[in-house]
């Protein structure tokens, strides 16, 4: 499949992850309120962020190819985890994770100004039991600022997983498998 598309997200991980899949694309940021709306799932709302992205692309005139966008959101006791807002809220969040399996899902969306189609991935991770000193390190070392849940399973948040179901990928943020797969349903639509 040789097509070339945009990727709207100033996420590195995401770049890096779409590089492997050999696509040809170029990269812009969208600026989006990412609040969830009252009632509405965890699902629902990283379903309507990725499509959001990717339709915000196209109505900032990236009009000439498919526009990827993506979000993502971890899920513990049906409530989403966001980035932290401060230390306090990281250690609440990490204390929350701690000993415990959450799921992780990530949304990709394909829009251009005729269409949008998305999919949503759910991987369930695990991670062991955390003490109060791992949870400070892990702060200090800077990581945690701006993933969701507060975590990168990619980085050194990865030791705290003793189990995952699923796609390593989304849980990094863009699901290779599903994202190529979409890409060849979009553009053979």
């Amino acid at each position: 499949m040789q097509t070339a598309i945009y990727l709207a997200s100033a996420s590195p991980r995401r770049k890096e992850l779409l590089t492997q899949l050999g696509i040809e694309f170029s990269q812009f940021s969208v600026d989006a309120d990412e609040s969830q709306l009252s009632n509405e799932s965890p699902r629902e709302l990283v379903e309507r962020l990725a499509r959001l992205k990717a339709q915000t692309g196209v109505t900032m005139g990236y009009t000439d190819r498919p526009v990827l966008g993506s979000d993502t959101v971890v899920v513990i006791d049906n409530q989403s985890l966001g980035k932290p807002l401060d230390k306090a809220d990281f250690m609440a969040t990490l204390k929350r994770l701690s000993g415990r399996e959450h799921q992780v899902l990530t949304a990709i969306a394909f829009a251009t100004p005729e269409r949008v189609m998305s999919c949503v991935v759910t991987t369930q991770v695990s991670f062991k039991t955390l003490s109060d000193q791992e949870l400070e390190d892990y702060w200090q070392s800077g990581e945690p600022q701006d993933k969701a849940g507060g975590y990168g399973i990619q980085g050194l948040g990865g030791r705290f997983v003793t189990h995952i179901s699923g796609s390593y990928f989304a849980v990094v943020g863009l699901p290779l498998y599903e994202c190529e797969k979409l890409l060849s349903e979009f553009l053979s639509r």
